[in-house]
């Protein structure tokens, strides 16, 4: 049986953030999504999508990966199709986390920090990360799929004491 609800199809997590100053290690954010399984939709991620990775069957792509913040508009930049992801999937998180290399770096050290979530020219999401400040990581955004399959979007902003490694595991706890 089919729903005539819409549900959300295809988004895009957008992720922008000033360069460090001069003299200084470069600030290096990362988009991440995480997929898990219907029947274990807050274990271990069946995959990860972040800068050296894809999913298996091109429904998350990072686009653009940014390691500096330099340039202008967009430093990131994630899709993801959820319409044509599997059926067993039942739950992704997407999380922002900073690369630590030259000392701990928290959201509150970077300037001008914004993540957008959008279905197409809609905007379900913005954040500048002002509520997770002395966090080094970031859940950001939850879809999960409803009884009918269709997914639907949980703004969720949470913060995490992680570096990246360790972010990946927790993430979607």
């Amino acid at each position: 049986m089919s729903s005539l609800n819409k549900g959300i199809g295809k988004v895009e997590v957008t992720l922008k953030w000033d360069p460090s100053p001069a003299g200084t290690s470069a600030h290096d954010l990362d988009l991440i999504a995480a997929t898990y399984t219907k029947d274990a939709p807050h274990g271990a991620p069946d995959y990860l999508v972040h800068f050296d990775s894809r999913s298996p069957d091109g429904t998350i792509t990072l686009s653009r990966d940014s390691r500096t913040g330099l340039g202008l508009g967009t430093d990131e930049a994630m899709v993801l199709e959820l319409n044509r992801l599997a059926e067993r999937y039942g739950r992704v998180v997407v999380g922002v986390a900073i690369q630590q290399r030259g000392g701990r770096k928290t959201f509150g050290d970077i300037a001008n920090t914004t993540v957008r979530v959008n279905e197409g020219y809609d905007e379900l999401a913005v954040d500048d990360f002002s509520a997770v400040a002395g966090a080094t990581a970031a859940v950001i955004a939850e879809f999960d799929r409803d009884a009918s399959g269709e997914w639907r979007f949980h703004p969720n902003v949470r913060g995490f004491d992680a570096d990246p490694e360790t972010f990946v595991t927790v993430m979607g706890s």
